[in-house]
């Protein structure tokens, strides 16, 4: 499942193209002790060339890189409702 997804940080608009093998080898890579470096390489792969400059200056921020993965993982994946059986 390929797609675009646009989020709006701090004012400014990135556009991502996130797909399933980009998707599953971020959540491969991470572990309890990484989150940070992961989500920053995530983004990196996923920005659009337009939007790739606006970017580098969020990775910096503290956290920032952790919360617009999650923003963009939130918007990707598909919405289940998931039950529990007995």
């Amino acid at each position: 499942m390929n797609k675009t997804i646009k989020l709006i940080v701090k004012g400014k608009e990135l556009t991502f193209n996130v797909d399933v093998a980009t998707y599953n080898m971020y959540l491969n890579s991470l572990t309890p002790n990484n989150k940070i470096a992961p989500a920053k390489t995530f983004l990196q792969r996923t920005v659009d060339a337009e939007s790739r400059e606006a970017l580098k200056e969020f990775l910096e921020l503290p956290g920032a890189p952790v919360l617009i993965s999650n923003a963009l993982l939130e918007e990707y994946m598909p919405d289940l409702e998931i039950e529990l059986g007995k």
